[in-house]
């Protein structure tokens, strides 16, 4: 690490500490030059996570859009605000596990598996977006489908 003082590379780490729930390491290093002090940050660099929509076009993954669309589904439910952000990062470490290129409908289908277990109607809503329902005898099947065997993916 190069000091910001007065560019010597030799340091000495003084603290380290880990934050972000394990994520990044902080560390309080000091200069043997010139005795100043300062801080790093080492943080994993994970490679970018590719979405393949349904058209065929590619984009990189954001967590917000995701968010956006469990938080719609949840919308005047009694969810809270925290399992809303656990099943979003939940949904993206098991993206993250399949390789850098996933395509939408196994976000999809992820987010349906979660939603069925946490929230019936939220699952509902955004099945109807998820699986493309056109009329209202979809939403008839999807909810009889839950009814009779909780587990239908």
């Amino acid at each position: 690490m190069r000091c910001p003082g007065c560019g010597d590379q030799e340091d000495r780490v003084v603290d380290s500490r880990v934050i972000e729930d394990g994520r990044t390491i902080r560390r309080r290093r000091e200069c043997s030059v010139c005795l100043r002090r300062y801080t790093t940050f080492e943080r994993i660099e994970e490679s970018a996570l590719v979405v393949e929509k349904r058209s065929g076009e590619r984009e990189a993954f954001e967590p917000s859009k995701l968010y956006g669309g469990i938080a719609a589904a949840m919308k005047n439910r009694p969810v809270s605000e925290l399992v809303l952000q656990r099943v979003v990062t939940e949904i993206e470490e098991a993206l993250r596990l399949r390789g850098t290129e996933v395509k939408s409908s196994d976000i999809g289908s992820l987010v349906l598996s979660n939603l069925r277990e946490i929230d019936k109607v939220a699952y509902l809503r955004f099945a109807s977006v998820h699986k493309d329902f056109e009329h209202a005898e979809d939403f008839e099947r999807e909810a009889a489908e839950l009814r009779v065997d909780p587990e239908i993916k």
